[in-house]
């Protein structure tokens, strides 16, 4: 079934920009990415049609929880459809994602902690902040629908 992905958490967004740092993107081809997870013990594979502005990525949060996931997100990043910001992701290099929240639960604990740890490596908080926010306003202006169908395009 075909459904609108909702609008992601905040820290999906840098996420993103982590995993693109990290160089756990792999583009295939125009439409088709594999994203490594952080701890690169899984793939997720991405695809995207945005003439018909629809998308498909076995990850969590958009599968099961309805989201734009930071998969998608990253390769939106990599096409240029949202804002990308070099300096902020060279210093969200190896941060261990799925550690910290399955270790918190809660997403706006670690986003304070990856902010803390953008901000020692030279990242201030307001100019984080700033770039999310432009992120987030792209995100809400896209109207991305979310086709399981399209798992077949791996």
């Amino acid at each position: 079934m075909i459904v609108k992905l909702k609008i992601p958490p905040r820290i999906k967004i840098l996420e993103a920009l982590g995993s693109i740092a990290d160089k756990r993107i792999i583009v295939l081809d125009e439409k088709r990415a594999k994203v490594i997870s952080s701890e690169k013990n899984k793939e997720y594979f991405v695809y995207l049609d945005l003439e018909k502005n629809v998308v498909f990525s076995d990850d969590n949060g958009t599968k099961l929880k309805g989201y734009i996931g930071y998969p998608i997100i990253a390769f939106l990043m990599i096409k240029g459809v949202l804002p990308f910001d070099e300096r902020i992701a060279s210093v969200l290099y190896q941060i261990p994602w799925k550690r910290l929240n399955e270790k918190y639960k809660n997403y706006s604990i670690v986003e304070k902690i990856v902010k803390d740890i953008a901000k020692k490596r030279g990242i201030e908080t307001n100019f984080l902040e700033n770039f999310v926010e432009e992120v987030m306003k792209k995100i809400s202006n896209l109207s991305l629908f979310y086709d399981p169908s399209l798992e077949k395009n791996k």
